[in-house]
């Protein structure tokens, strides 16, 4: 049995998941299920976390971003971010987030590549 699914505006930088359009800035549509915006919002709680470690270990200079593996992380999970609302997203999600160049060639050609 599918889940209904529910119009969602994303707004990256703060990381917000909106029902409504109105009251924030939003740069991304989605159609997605209740278990799906549980996962997006996991992996931005994850990533806010990795901000905060990110800013208290940038008070020790001796650690280069590079180098740092939750950085890392935070980087992988971004990409993880963008290939679920380029797989969610309306036409024009999917469109700007092929212009990014974020995802690659190889995942945008998948046409039955699923985020369940």
């Amino acid at each position: 049995m599918e889940l209904p699914k529910h119009s969602y505006y994303i707004n990256i930088q703060s990381h917000e998941i909106a029902r409504e359009p109105f009251g924030s800035e939003w740069n991304f549509k989605i159609e997605a299920t209740d278990r799906q915006i549980t996962s997006l919002k996991q992996l931005f709680d994850d990533n806010d976390k990795t901000d905060w470690e990110s800013y208290i270990r940038s008070h020790i200079p001796f650690l280069e971003y590079h180098h740092d593996p939750q950085n890392q992380e935070y980087d992988v999970r971004m990409v993880i971010i963008y290939a679920i609302l380029y797989q969610l997203g309306d036409t024009k999600t999917r469109a700007h987030i092929q212009e990014m160049g974020i995802l690659n060639e190889d995942f945008l050609d998948k046409k039955n590549a699923s985020f369940k």
